[in-house]
């Protein structure tokens, strides 16, 4: 048993693990150059206060799951916590940066890790990755829309089947004030039945009791008064808009009344993925939002604003479960390998002039028998390998194509082409 291990809640993404991840980064970085999301990074970690003012101080994100720094120096002290999501960091960038200067929209996209001190569990990481989208300044309704079908076409383009997205309208400062007043009401009429931390919540916001995972709430929650039917006029008129919107993009969300997400930002529109027939917790694979008020919470001036986030580690998750195993790592073009065992300069400068070229080349550097070197190239998985011998006194290498099994002699002056060429016939062949 080894002494050190990755910390409980974490592991390690191994090469063919992380090529699961990579392919996945690869289709959401396509798609969000497609519809016009232009790439953003913000630190791993902020000052606490931007999770606790843009996510809610009452959420589990940051009553339970922040993970916090605490950095003392002399007299001064900084709170710092690891990033739970992408969104507060992100528009808290937008203020600071000054972007609402700019043509609005502003379209933004991320890839990165994310951290919750959540329980570890299948499909729940405290370490995870997240594909998060934003755009701030548009008031929609279109853009949620727009929103909605991105995450639907990257599930899509990933191999995953049955995905559906659930929708709800969570109101706003003008309607959702009442109707949280018939909320505390209604589960104040039970508050026998509500545990020490949901009783916590009735008082300072009861609309967080709808996102309870407590089962005994269950039938309770599914009786409370629903805030679809007591929105305002504008709100209404909203759902209805983005509904339409979707209707003409040819998709159908289920309408979901209990739907209000985690996090304390979240204005109208809600929505979340769901992969059709999963049990349990983990089929829920993302999901998002209008965060209207968010960019003034955070210091800037009133903003609307809708984003997602989607995660990465479960669609890894569910590809695996409907048998989509990932994908092993792309071997190299060519290993150069050789008939002199203890000849590895003359492997590394071949090697290094062929990548100098273009291409993806391996040097066997260990001092092996040719036979020992070519089961490597093979096991790495290389189109062909690039012999070494006498003949290279006479600018000639031997080329064996370990695809077809064929081999022949190569001119070192054209190898990189005729390596290219090679390679490039047989994908098309």
């Amino acid at each position: 048993m080894p002494r050190f291990r990755a910390p409980r809640g974490t592991r390690d993404l191994l090469p063919t693990e992380r090529a699961a991840f990579a392919r996945l980064e690869t289709i959401a970085r396509d798609l969000a150059a497609r519809y016009g999301y232009a790439e953003i990074d913000t630190p791993l970690f902020e000052e606490s206060e931007v999770f606790e003012r843009g996510v809610g101080a009452l959420t589990d994100v940051v009553e339970k799951e922040l993970f916090r720094v605490t950095a003392t120096r002399g007299e001064e002290d900084e709170r710092w916590a690891l990033r739970p999501e992408a969104t507060a960091g992100i528009v808290r960038a937008y203020v600071q940066h000054g972007l609402q200067a700019l043509p609005q929209p502003v379209r933004v996209s991320l890839c990165g890790p994310m951290f919750r001190y959540d329980r570890p569990q299948a499909g729940r990481y405290r370490e995870f990755w997240q594909w998060d989208v934003e755009a701030i300044g548009d008031p929609g309704p279109a853009v949620d829309a727009e929103l909605i079908e991105l995450g639907l076409r990257f599930y899509a383009s990933s191999g995953l089947t049955g995905v559906a997205v659930h929708l709800n309208s969570i109101g706003d400062g003008e309607c959702r004030p009442a109707y949280l007043e018939r909320l505390q009401a209604y589960f104040g009429a039970h508050a026998e039945a509500l545990a020490p931390a949901e009783k916590a919540r009735l008082s300072v916001n009861p609309l967080r009791l709808l996102d309870s995972k407590d089962p005994d709430l269950a039938g309770l929650i599914a009786a409370a008064p629903r805030l679809v039917d007591h929105l305002c006029g504008p709100c209404a008129d909203h759902l209805a808009a983005v509904q339409a919107h979707l209707a003409a993009l040819g998709i159908e969300p289920h309408l979901e009344p209990t739907l209000v997400r985690g996090l304390d930002y979240y204005t109208r529109t809600a929505f979340e993925f769901y992969r059709e027939g999963a049990m349990g917790q983990q089929q829920a694979l993302g999901g998002g939002g209008r965060y209207d008020g968010l960019v003034e919470l955070l210091g800037g001036k009133p903003t609307p604003g809708i984003g997602f986030a989607l995660g990465l580690d479960r669609v890894v998750l569910a590809l695996a479960e409907q048998g989509q195993a990932g994908s092993p790592p792309v071997g190299p073009t060519a290993v150069v390998v050789g008939a002199d065992a203890a000849d590895t300069m003359t492997r590394l400068q071949l090697a290094t002039d062929l990548r100098a070229a273009g291409l993806a080349v391996r040097a066997d550097l260990a001092a092996r028998k040719l036979g020992r070197q070519l089961e490597g190239a093979a096991r790495d998985g290389a189109h062909f390998a690039v012999i070494v011998g006498d003949e290279l006194a006479h600018g000639q290498v031997q080329v064996r194509d370990l695809q077809a099994g064929t081999q022949r002699s190569a001119n070192v002056a054209d190898l990189a082409r005729d390596l290219s060429r090679g390679q490039a016939g047989h994908r098309h062949g």
